[in-house]
Parts: structure tokens; sequence; C-alpha cells
């Protein structure tokens, strides 16, 4: 009877521990595989980490590199700008002062727009002449002296201190006034001789 005990029990304990070992290396055959579910899924993330920074870097590189070309020749442009204004001024400010100097010049300019105001009508017509402060003396006594004998008319001749050189006129009526001032003709000259000087300083675009 003992025997049969021995034997049962023997049994019992060697289907348990059987039992507990199939578990165990169940369980830690799940743990292996979630393991390395886990390390491979990890990896993936990491790989998208990576690619997504290196993406990023990229991108951020191009964009540096976009800007900085972009302000380079934005630079580059501005300082062409500059060189060819300061020497189309230095091209167009001296003749201009030269020959707005020349009062005969002046004289014969001044006649020649006055003469042909309104070459259609046989009346004449009044006009104001604004000249500098500075030639009150030479053009303002002159155009004075000759404004019935230039306009059949009156003419009015009035000075602007702030006018270094030229002349305005128009209709005694300020309906309108053309300038011809000094900084007018340096404009004028400045816009016609900018491109030239541009394509002969850098060649065309």
């Amino acid at each position: 009877m003992e025997s049969k005990l021995q034997e049962l029990t023997g049994r019992i304990y060697s289907e348990g521990i059987e039992k507990a070992n199939k578990e165990a290396a169940a369980i830690l055959g799940n743990a292996r595989l979630e393991a390395t579910a886990i390390v491979a899924k990890a990896n993936k993330d990491a790989q998208k980490i990576l690619e997504s920074a290196k993406t990023e870097s990229e991108n951020l590189r191009k964009n540096v590199s976009n800007e900085v070309q972009m302000s380079a020749r934005q630079a580059i442009s501005a300082i062409r700008q500059k060189i060819t204004n300061l020497l189309t001024a230095q091209l167009v400010a001296n003749p201009v002062k030269e020959a707005l100097g020349d009062k005969e010049f002046m004289k014969r300019i001044i006649e020649t727009m006055i003469k042909n105001w309104n070459p259609q009508s046989s009346q004449g017509i009044d006009l104001d002449l604004v000249l500098p402060q500075a030639d009150e003396q030479q053009l303002g006594k002159y155009f004075s002296a000759k404004s019935h004998e230039l306009l059949k008319a009156n003419l009015e001749v009035q000075f602007d201190e702030h006018m270094s050189g030229g002349f305005k006129i128009g209709p005694s009526d300020k309906s309108y006034i053309l300038s011809f001032t000094e900084n007018d003709f340096e404009n004028f000259f400045k816009e016609y001789l900018r491109p030239r000087t541009t394509e002969l300083l850098y060649g065309s675009k």
C-alpha cells in the first residue's frame, strides 16, 4: 500500500514538474518573441526617425543655401545698382551744370520755348517764368525787358532761391507748369543713360 502511494506521489510530482517546465518554456518562448518584436519595432522606429532627421536636415541645408544665394544675388544687384547710379551721376552732373551755367545757351532755350509756345494763335499769351534767384541780374532782367517782344503779351518773371539751375514756365493762370530745373535735366539724363551704363559695365543680360 505504501509502495503504491509513493509511486502515485512520484508520478504526480513528475507530471507537475513536466507541466511547469512546459509552461516555463512557453512563457520564455513568448517573452523571447515579444522581445524580438519590440527590438524590431524599436529598430524600425529608429530608422524612420533617422531618415526623417536626414530629410529635415537636407531640406534645411537646401533652404539655407537658397537663402544665402538669394541674399548674395540681391547684394550683388544692389552694389551694381549703386555703382551704376554713382557713375551715371558723375557722367551727367558736370555737363548739366556747365550747360545750365551758360547764360547765352539758357537764353536761347527759353526764347525758343516762349516763341513756340502757341504757334497756331496770333494772340499773345501770359506766361510765368521762374528762374533761380542767382540768375536775377542776367536772365531776369533780360527776359523782363524782352517780354513784349517775345510774347506780344506779358511775361511775369519770378525767382526761386531753392532752384540751383534751369527754369520753370507755364501759363499765368497756374493751370500747369513745365519744369526744366537742374534736377529735372539730371534725372532725365540719368534715366536715359542708366541702361546703357549698366550694359557697358556688366554686359547685356
